[in-house]
């Protein structure tokens, strides 16, 4: 401790120049995640290679510099390769950087896991429209593990390790049932009205998994915060192709009832699991504090 108070106050820019060039190395993981884990292939080997065969050397797979470099050319075949590879290892440096600057060093970490895994799940269901149970039943594990571990994830600081442990472990398990007791629940009512399959399980697994990260009052925000996202997202990208009669180059994947690729419109399935992310990490991130203190006052009428 006395090491990392010293090195903080003498170059207060180590760590989170550290954690950054960490968090973008995980986001070159977790493109490989992305693109192998749904095809059941490993994500350890074969290494790197570009979609013509070739082996990516080491300095053509830089996170994000890379891609600037070589302008998203392939240096074997000349290929061009998606900008989207550079955003995932950006963004994760990105959330990695903001949890060290917002939270103490064990709970950022702790941080960091869960987002990584929000990020994997958000990339997975947009391609596929599932979520693998790595992303829910894994997570939602990893969570309370980590509750148990880390009591400030849910915070718990009194100073007595074992209470904090106990209190921050029932907050996650209550979190993981509360959040996907409540998502199925809503999915089964929405069934009976609509007479369609209104939310895929995965998507009741993965709001139990945020909950187990950030107490049931993450999963109830993630919820109906990740309903007024997708509400926006869509609009906004309908009313582009409605603009500019094209798709939008940001709108998510949309297909019919039975499962054909379509236009984005009503109607449509669209995968849920990103727009769940995006709550729960805004959660994570900003609006843990606010948001407790709004239900603390909620149970006092109550």
């Amino acid at each position: 401790m006395t090491t990392f108070t010293e090195i903080t106050a003498t170059a207060p820019w180590f760590f989170p120049i550290l954690v950054t060039v960490l968090g973008a190395c995980v986001g070159s993981f977790l493109n490989v995640v992305i693109y192998r884990l749904p095809a059941g292939r490993s994500v350890i080997t074969p290494g790197s290679h570009c979609a013509c065969g070739a082996p990516i050397a080491w300095y053509d797979n830089i996170p994000v510099l890379s891609w600037f470099i070589r302008r998203g050319r392939a240096r074997c075949c000349g290929r061009t390769y998606s900008f989207r590879y550079a955003f995932v290892e950006l963004l994760t440096a990105v959330l990695f950087l903001a949890c060290w600057l917002l939270f103490p060093p064990a709970k950022a970490l702790c941080g960091m896991l869960f987002l990584s895994l929000l990020i994997g799940a958000t990339f997975i269901d947009l391609d596929h429209f599932i979520i693998p149970d790595v992303f829910t039943i894994g997570a939602g594990v990893i969570g309370v593990i980590l509750s148990l571990l880390v009591p400030a994830l849910h915070g718990q600081d009194s100073g007595v390790f074992f209470l904090d442990s106990l209190r921050a472990a029932t907050a996650s398990v209550q979190g993981l049932f509360i959040g996907s007791g409540l998502v199925l629940w809503i999915a089964l009512i929405a069934e009976v009205i609509l007479k369609k399959e209104a939310m895929g399980f995965g998507d009741v697994k993965f709001v139990g998994a945020i909950g187990a990260f950030c107490g049931w009052q993450g999963a109830v925000f993630a919820m109906f915060g990740g309903a007024l996202v997708g509400t926006i997202w869509f609009l906004v990208a309908i009313i582009w192709q409605k603009l500019s009669g094209r798709a939008s180059p940001v709108a998510p994947k949309s297909e019919t009832p039975e499962g054909q690729p379509a236009p984005l419109g009503f109607g449509m399935h669209v995968p849920f699991g990103p727009m769940l992310a995006i709550a729960g990490a805004l959660y994570f991130l900003f609006f843990h504090q606010w948001m407790a203190a709004y239900f603390a006052q909620i149970g006092e009428l109550l």
